[in-house]
């Protein structure tokens, strides 16, 4: 940093006021760490979010590493800190995982592996990448409703707009940002293979940048479409294969029903495919609204949910996500200080109510994240794709219902998360979950299934090169998953690379 600062200020002495460029920051880190648990499952906490790389059942020991390179940054002519970035440019991402269990039973995990481009305010990413949709706090959040980064990042191929940008006549008013990607579910123990997904997601900003108060609405589309199958019958599948030509795309694009048009390729399409849309759709309408100061920020979002066409006619209205992230925004070099917060109440027990009747547009028993053509459900890898809190009946106790991929997807979920720092550059993070758990309306809980999660973290540096240990310890104790608790302990180096020049 000091060196950026010196050249910021000393070379336009010598080369007549040409700017500065930081070219491709670059971040390499490792890490080693150890857990421990006496014979339990994996905690909530210490697994869930972490993008599909803690197992259920703890490793012995985990390795990570990874690289990553950026686009280049240029300063601009305010202050020294305040960047833009090259309108063309590439940049590239690499992690990987390495478990390895008190049995020597090893397993290796790519949660990233990606090439970007930037073409101007546009991005084109290839391969897999953390990232999480909707509008939610990205830290301490529980996890946005239907793409939370509780799974393994999905291979895919995305063109955005990463960042809120304005349209020209309104003068910064009005600004967008949004996605349109191709990816692929493979094969990883899957009932159907060769699927795909489709995604899409808009989202708007009313308010300029430095206004105290900006607002936010947008939504997100997810879909799963096309692959083969030999364990379904004939009126849910044509000869073992999805419908997957370039018309079935722009079906599963629009969200187009079969049910309205006539005159169907019954050798293509089965009996549900034209009574229905092609493929399982779902996503979230977001809204939000952000009060920002120079020392402090708030958000308060909600993201409504839709799968089965309940939200259309309101009858799912009171489900959905809503949350409200603090941040603190006043630098403080040492010291004990909050630096975030957020609490969040999800409700997913309606989905429309226990009656489904198209005729009578009851459109209820919409089963988040379950259907019938795609028996994985909204999974990945064996986790939930989207919030957590709807739980795989391999997570819950064996004593509870076993229907379907997801037993509990009627929830009553209340979260909160803290991070802070303190003495000089040590951070800590505390996360609480309390659910209410009801199973689904076609095999129901016998009884409510209460469930409590906490999780908590340490990070103290070393030194001033980027060494650090950090410990994290997580409990869970109620009826819906097994009671354990586990710590893990590790140590991390991160080296970062920056080259600079002066740009003609």
């Amino acid at each position: 940093m000091t060196r950026a600062l010196l050249l910021y200020f000393l070379c336009p002495l010598f080369t007549l006021g040409q700017p500065v460029v930081e070219t491709r920051p670059t971040r390499f880190f490792a890490e080693l760490g150890g857990f421990y648990t006496p014979g339990q499952p994996t905690p909530f906490w210490m697994r869930t979010n972490q993008y599909g790389i803690v197992p259920n059942t703890l490793p012995y020991a985990s390795l990570r590493a990874g690289i990553q390179q950026d686009y280049r940054f240029y300063p601009l002519s305010d202050t020294p800190t305040n960047k833009r970035k090259d309108r063309f440019g590439i940049g590239y991402g690499f992690e990987m995982a390495y478990n390895l269990d008190a049995q020597a039973k090893k397993s290796v995990l790519l949660p990233e592996a990606y090439v970007k481009v930037r073409a101007g305010v546009f991005d084109i990413v290839a391969g897999r990448r953390r990232e999480i949709v909707g509008l939610v706090d990205s830290t301490l959040s529980s996890g946005s409703y239907s793409w939370s980064g509780n799974a393994l990042p999905m291979p895919k191929v995305q063109i955005s707009l990463p960042d809120y940008t304005p349209i020209g006549f309104t003068k910064g008013l009005l600004a967008f940002r949004g996605t349109f990607a191709h990816g692929w579910f493979g094969n990883h123990n899957r009932k159907v293979t060769h699927s795909y997904l489709h995604q899409k997601s808009l989202y708007a900003r009313l308010g300029k940048p430095n206004w105290p108060v900006k607002f936010y609405a947008g939504f997100n589309h997810q879909a799963q479409w096309g692959g083969m199958t030999d364990q379904l019958p004939e009126s849910l599948v044509k000869d073992g294969r999805f419908p997957a030509r370039l018309q079935d795309y722009l079906f599963v694009l629009t969200g187009n029903s079969l049910g309205r048009l006539i005159e169907l390729d019954t050798t293509r399409y089965s009996r549900f495919d034209r009574e229905n849309r092609i493929g399982n759709h779902l996503g979230s309408i977001d809204v939000g609204v952000e009060y920002s100061s120079k020392s402090v920020s708030f958000l308060l979002y909600h993201q409504s949910v839709y799968e089965d066409g309940s939200l259309y006619y309101l009858t799912n209205i009171e489900d959905g996500l809503t949350g409200l992230r603090f941040r603190n925004l006043n630098p403080a070099p040492s010291g004990l200080r909050i630096t975030g917060a957020v609490l969040e109440f999800l409700y997913t027990k309606s989905q429309g109510g226990g009656v489904f009747d198209d005729h009578y547009k009851f459109r209820g028993r919409d089963n988040y994240f379950n259907h019938a053509q795609y028996r994985d459900g909204w999974s990945y890898f064996g986790r939930t794709i989207g919030t957590p809190f709807i739980t795989p009946v391999t997570d819950t106790r064996p004593e509870l219902s076993q229907y379907g991929f997801f037993s509990n997807n009627r929830v009553r979920a209340y979260h909160t998360g803290i991070q802070g720092k303190f003495a000089t550059n040590c951070g800590f993070q505390f996360k609480f979950s309390y659910s209410q758990n009801y199973g689904t309306y076609d095999a129901p809980f016998s009884e409510t299934a209460r469930q409590f999660s906490s999780y908590m973290m340490l990070e103290l540096p070393l030194n001033q090169h980027g060494l650090r240990i950090n410990f994290s310890a997580a409990a869970d104790q109620g009826d819906l998953l097994q009671n354990s608790s586990a710590v893990y302990a590790g140590i991390r180096k991160t080296w970062d690379y920056n080259k600079y020049r002066i740009c003609k």
